[in-house]
């Protein structure tokens, strides 16, 4: 099956949304099918305003529509509501193609954490943006409930998984950090709300690891502090010995759809405190792996006692050859006949990257 995968998030962005759209696209390929990618990578950008690790294409429309005629793909998915995401959104209907579409940042809270826009108006844009979709693949339940309450359509379950073989416990090396080291993991950006988890008065050692653009500002205010500490952006081997080495994984966001970092921690071994919210809320579900409370302290102090045999185990029911079993169910096979009439009007260098 030929499988084109339309994203605005692509390396050399590191994120849930770029480890998800990899490892899919590497599981699918490795059972023969033929997975394209198409990123910023392939398009002349700019900087996101305020984020500049995030690149926007301009005006893609065209290329991308001369690269989709080219591969004639049986199915189309779009990760983002970007500008890549409108532009193949647009493809697909001027044209009648089936797609499929996935949510995976809560964009309105997101934007409303970064700019204050009206939480409604960015649930109008983006159910505006869904609403064609043939299926929309949202992670967990209590983002589809959610938006079901907003009025969103087609919604169907999308897993995530982790890799164990990398993601494992190992032993604690002695160091000169008091324990318990409380660890944040992932993208260092004010929507991840990282100054509540450093400004908790815990025992111990905090440890901040990852990059992103609140990373200079969090450093400039806390990194005067002795018990707490920034790694910046990390390698697998390294992160995977941070997490290791920690005995409690906080994840203070409240605006994740569910945060693959806390299953990694998990499969370390480490177990997870959050708040009450989507993400904590559909990782933290058995005994011993991690504790929720509206008191992130609370919640911490109860966390920290987990048990990590449980937090291995629970890691291990989430995989990646159930998440991408899911994604390539949820697909929409697109007839060849669509592709005869057009693939004759395509430029033959359009594809070039």
């Amino acid at each position: 099956m030929r499988i084109a995968i339309v994203s605005d998030a692509w390396r050399p962005q590191i994120n849930g949304v770029v480890r998800t759209v990899e490892t899919v696209s590497q599981i699918l390929g490795a059972q023969g099918h033929d997975v394209e990618v198409f990123g910023p990578d392939r398009f002349h950008t700019l900087p996101c305003p305020t984020y500049p690790e995030i690149r926007l294409s301009l005006f893609p429309s065209g290329r991308l529509a001369h690269m989709l005629k080219l591969f004639a793909p049986d199915a189309i998915h779009v990760v983002t509501e970007g500008p890549l995401g409108w532009a193949a959104r647009a493809f697909c209907r001027k044209r009648g193609i089936p797609f499929t579409s996935a949510y995976h940042t809560r964009f309105p809270e997101y934007v409303h954490a970064r700019i204050r826009l009206p939480i409604s108006w960015s649930y109008a844009f983006v159910r505006r943006f869904h609403a064609p979709s043939s299926g929309v693949l949202v992670v967990a339940q209590t983002i589809r409930d959610e938006l079901a309450a907003q009025g969103f359509k087609n919604i169907v379950p999308w897993s995530r998984g982790v890799d164990i073989t990398a993601f494992k416990p190992r032993l604690r090396d002695a160091h000169r950090n008091e324990r318990p080291v409380w660890l944040y993991a992932g993208r260092v950006a004010i929507e991840k709300n990282i100054k509540a988890f450093l400004d908790l008065d815990l025992p111990g050692t905090k440890w901040v690891v990852g990059g992103g653009p609140q990373l200079a500002e969090l450093k400039r205010r806390y990194g005067g502090i002795q018990d707490i500490q920034f790694f910046g952006s990390v390698g697998t081997e390294e992160l995977s010995m941070r997490y290791a080495q920690a005995d409690c994984f906080v994840f203070p966001s409240r605006t994740d759809t569910f945060g693959l970092v806390m299953v990694e921690a998990l499969a370390s071994g480490v177990p997870v405190a959050g708040y009450p919210v989507p993400g904590p809320l559909d990782v933290v579900t058995v005994p011993g792996v991690g504790a929720v409370s509206e008191d992130l302290r609370a919640a911490c102090l109860a966390a920290v006692a987990g048990d990590p045999a449980a937090c291995r185990r629970h890691a291990e029911t989430f995989t990646w050859a159930k998440c991408a079993e899911q994604f390539l169910a949820n697909l929409r096979q697109i007839p060849r006949s669509v592709w005869q009439p057009l693939k004759g009007r395509v430029m033959p260098d359009a594809a070039a990257s």
